[in-house]
């Protein structure tokens, strides 16, 4: 696989990425929340797209994977600010965004951000809002109190040996970043896919989006079984048909 290319955003920060040329709409990947762009969706949607003749763009946040500064200096602003400079320098034209899980959040900040260059959206497990809703919500009185004394507390995890490490201004900053207390127009083909067993996003969150977003062509598929990481032949096959579901209906 060919290195990453660089891109130093105002900001000072170095994020890695990989950009095929191709024929248009780009369609652009937007990772989870310490994933990276060598998972398996991301590298599964780029030999798609190389096989389509897709122009396509896949990105590691500030923090991620290879690129620049330490993950828990991060924030969701931080993140959406790098996808979207890459977005901004690299692409021209219109855009598909395909967003997992965090990238689900990011995807919809990108599209407030520039929606008349989005011509449809794809969300995996879309997680928007999760730092207040699915973090701080659920935090105990005491592990509020010490994420605001002590600055982080740390919480279990499914996908890491040691636990991740949540810092007080994750979920501060986050607060400045929520899509579902306002109006949240997506006027595009929207495709929301969403498994059962998501235990960690669970389908509840993907009923609240679909039911929060104004649009004319936004779908919910709910796939009995599948849990958060949906990353098995059959789901990345319905990621790539609802891709096709979308750059269809903008023809």
């Amino acid at each position: 696989m060919t290195e990453p290319h660089q891109l130093t955003t105002k900001q000072g920060r170095r994020i890695a990425y990989h950009f095929t040329k191709g024929q248009g709409p780009c369609v652009v990947f937007l990772g989870g929340f310490k994933s990276d762009m060598t998972g398996t969706k991301a590298v599964y949607l780029q030999d798609w797209a190389e096989a389509a003749g897709r122009s396509f763009l896949r990105l590691d946040y500030s923090g991620h994977g290879v690129s620049s500064g330490d993950f828990l200096d991060g924030a969701i602003g931080d993140w959406f600010e790098d996808a979207l400079a890459v977005i901004e320098a690299v692409t021209s034209g219109p855009l598909v965004l395909v967003g997992s899980s965090m990238g689900g959040w990011i995807s919809l900040l990108v599209a407030k951000a520039i929606p008349v260059r989005i011509v449809g959206l794809v969300g995996i497990a879309a997680a928007p809002d999760f730092t207040e809703d699915n973090m701080w919500a659920d935090f105990t009185d005491a592990q509020r109190a010490n994420i605001m004394d002590k600055g982080q507390i740390g919480l279990p995890s499914d996908y890491a040996d040691s636990p991740y490490i949540i810092t007080r201004r994750l979920i501060e900053e986050g607060r400045n970043r929520l899509v579902l207390r306002t109006a949240l127009p997506l006027n595009f083909p929207t495709r929301l896919l969403q498994g059962t067993a998501d235990i960690d996003v669970p389908p509840s969150v993907a009923l609240r989006l679909l039911d929060h977003a104004t649009g004319e062509d936004i779908r919910l598929t709910l796939v009995k079984g599948a849990d958060h990481r949906f990353s098995t032949p059959a789901c990345l096959a319905l990621i790539t048909d609802a891709i096709a579901d979308v750059l269809k209906a903008t023809n």
